[in-house]
């Protein structure tokens, strides 16, 4: 089928999202030399801004190959983001219209996504409504989230950078709070609602001999006073106790212990931080030295310490899409696959977006240990392969260069 391809980007940021972008670009120019496609469109501002026709010409941009290298060494997203929700497709007609009226005036045959959960509920919606009306649209659905929540993947692109820089932070943190002989506390908080596998990642210092005290995750009831307990516990062993924390963990009722009681656009929770909520905890409860530190931003843009490993894999990723969009797979979400054995290698699936969209993958129970207070060697083992190798950095005057949409 001919015609020309879309690619947006939606949904927070990570390290690697760009280099996602960079394989679907590589993908489609591959397609064009073929025939299959015309023309490379990106979406400013993901289907928000396509429905305004903020468009970008993503082959005449990178008119070489050699030109996504600096894409791919980016941060953030290139193209922009959004966070906007489609109604039902039976239920948002005029919203539906306006979007296919586009994809006939610029010949779009080709629509490519990458996001995470309600990225994917858009790729659904998209395909279910084509259906409906008999358009010949051919939607994929292409992961990223630092989160790795998304169901039916091995992991997710711009996790394995995110790991990576946890994982380094907290060896950083871990040596200079080793310092001084004064009884403190370091509380760590860590990005991930529902799932904690950004949190698991505090693990990976432990491989060189350090790690933190406990990891506590929303996967698993959190006890204020099993808590306090544990401090007690680590301080008595020696006087430096570092903790990591993920930013939803919640009570054995299901409440989030930082909720703020406000809801963003797609009814999630608003949380206020859990770190703090925990400092001020130990403080009242034992009454020494802590502090919370908030990781927050840094680790979904600290391109410098991206894992090559994760950069690799999000290339081929957008690659993967946009062969399987070439095969008809429509309503599907590239998935990567590891295959068993001691060596690390991986495979695509192309599945079934419906079924994946709003679904949460959270870190199993055999990655927990039986106090809830920390991981096991399964899961140190899962991550390890995820955060290998550096991605070589372009500096100029000191500083690494980004690339940049005029």
């Amino acid at each position: 089928m001919k015609g020309n391809v879309i690619v947006g980007q939606s949904g927070g940021p990570t390290a690697a999202i760009n280099a996602t972008l960079s394989g679907v670009i590589r993908g489609a120019k591959k397609a064009i030399a073929d025939g299959a496609v015309e023309k490379i469109y990106g979406m400013r501002n993901g289907i928000e801004g396509f429905m305004q026709e903020r468009l970008v010409d993503l082959d005449a941009t990178f008119a070489s190959l050699s030109d996504l290298s600096l894409l791919e060494a980016t941060p953030a997203a290139a193209l922009g983001s959004c966070r906007k929700k489609l109604p039902a497709p039976e239920l948002g007609n005029e919203t539906y219209e306006k979007i296919f009226s586009l994809f006939e005036k610029y010949n779009i045959r080709y629509f490519f996504y990458i996001g995470g959960n309600d990225s994917m509920d858009t790729v659904a919606k998209l395909t279910q409504y084509a259906k409906m009306i008999g358009h010949e649209l051919r939607a994929v659905g292409v992961p990223k989230t630092i989160d790795n929540d998304l169901a039916a993947t091995d992991h997710t692109p711009g996790f394995g950078s995110a790991a990576k820089y946890i994982a380094t932070t907290i060896s950083e943190i871990l040596c200079d709070t080793a310092v001084y002989q004064i009884p403190a506390v370091t509380i760590v908080e860590i990005m991930g609602r529902d799932a904690g596998w950004l949190t698991t990642a505090a693990a990976l210092p432990s491989l060189h001999g350090k790690g933190v005290d406990y990891i506590y995750l929303p996967e698993v009831p959190f006890s204020v006073d099993a808590f306090i307990e544990d401090v007690k516990k680590a301080l008595a062993r020696h006087p430096n106790v570092t903790i990591a924390v993920s930013e939803g963990i919640r009570d054995k009722d299901g409440n989030y212990i930082s909720a703020s009681g406000a809801k963003d656009n797609f009814g999630h929770v608003q949380l206020t931080g859990a770190g703090r909520v925990l400092e001020a905890l130990v403080r009242d409860r034992i009454g020494c030295k802590v502090r919370s530190i908030e990781i927050s931003l840094m680790q979904r843009c600290a391109a410098h310490l991206a894992s090559l490993t994760d950069i690799q894999e999000s290339v081929q990723t957008g690659e993967a899409a946009v062969n399987f969009a070439l095969l008809g797979r429509v309503g599907t979400m590239v998935c990567i696959k590891r295959y068993e054995g001691e060596k690390y290698e991986t495979y695509f699936e192309a599945l079934d977006v419906a079924s994946i969209a709003n679904a949460v993958r959270s870190v199993p129970l055999e990655y927990i240990n039986e106090e809830h207070n920390g991981v096991t060697q399964a899961c140190i083992d899962y991550l390890a392969p995820l955060i290998i190798g550096e991605l070589p950095i372009i500096y100029k005057n000191g500083m690494p260069l980004h690339f940049y949409f005029d």
